[in-house]
């Protein structure tokens, strides 16, 4: 007959049985440190969010952060999470300091695809007119008319320059014809001096006759 009952589904063996009761011995030691920082930190919230006397936001942010950094440092929570929410609450106590609002307690807020991306494309398109614009001051305003002004004179300088006269414009449509001319007659000139010289060599073969007659 089985010592334990068949429907036991924890540990048996003595090493198992020595881990339960070590991580039980863990748990009371751990457990007040994660929840003395969560308190605290809940508390640092409470505090920036409706300001009372006597009680100091930037104190109760510092107490707060020191409780996450001696829960991390025994183990109680990882470091990665305790600096997560470190800089998740000096960013939230920031923002309720100054005024600005701040997603309610156990609320997440999501936002689509699409309207992530039309407000990413509205913070480009902003960002493009204000390097547009330049600084909205009277020196940014001075400095827009004068390159306004530059940039006419450029264009007023180059205007000339572009335009050429019906006379010029003539005689360079001409040159094309004229070179064309020139250089359909060449090839002629060629063929005709190729096709005298086999009458040159015919003379020359003429020659060697005569020598042969003289002789005989």
């Amino acid at each position: 007959m089985a010592r334990t009952p068949r429907k036991w589904t924890g540990a048996r063996s003595p090493s198992g049985l020595k881990r339960v009761r070590s991580s039980e011995r863990r748990h009371e030691v751990l457990a007040p440190r994660r929840t003395a920082a969560k308190t605290l930190v809940r508390k640092a919230l409470d505090v920036a969010s409706t300001p009372t006397d006597g009680q100091d936001p930037q104190a109760a942010l510092s107490e707060a952060m020191s409780a996450l950094d001696r829960a991390a440092k025994v183990g109680a929570i990882h470091p990665n999470a305790a600096a997560r929410r470190k800089s998740r609450l000096a960013i939230k106590i920031n923002d309720l300091l100054e005024g600005t609002a701040v997603v309610a307690k156990g609320k997440t807020k999501t936002v689509g695809k699409a309207a992530a991306q039309k407000a990413a494309k509205a913070r480009i398109a902003a960002g493009k007119a204000d390097k547009a614009k330049g600084a909205q001051t009277a020196a940014g305003k001075a400095r827009a008319a004068l390159t306004k002004t530059a940039r006419a004179e450029t264009t007023a300088d180059m205007a000339p320059k572009a335009t050429v006269s019906p006379a010029k414009h003539a005689a360079t449509a001409s040159k094309p014809a004229a070179t064309k001319k020139a250089t359909a007659t060449k090839p002629a000139a060629t063929k005709k001096a190729t096709a005298t010289k086999p009458a040159a060599k015919k003379a020359t073969a003429t020659k060697p006759a005569a020598k042969k007659a003289a002789k005989s």
